[in-house]
């Protein structure tokens, strides 16, 4: 996800999508110790998805956008 359409999200929907973005990184996390998946790149993908979703909820945090 980049950071314009984090951006064109709502406050709520960035908050949405982090509970989204962390339930899968749950079950990747699930998959890759039953070896279901093979590539752990899809790990960091997720978590960087995570940290940018938060970054930009502290930005507007920070902006006085609630």
């Amino acid at each position: 996800m980049k950071a314009s359409e984090i951006r064109a999200m709502s406050t709520e929907q960035v908050r949405e999508e982090i509970e989204t973005a962390r339930g899968n990184l749950f079950n990747l996390r699930f998959q890759w110790a039953t070896t279901q998946i093979r590539d752990h790149n899809v790990l960091k993908v997720a978590r960087r998805d995570i940290a940018r979703l938060e970054t930009m909820l502290r930005e507007r945090e920070l902006a006085g956008e609630e």
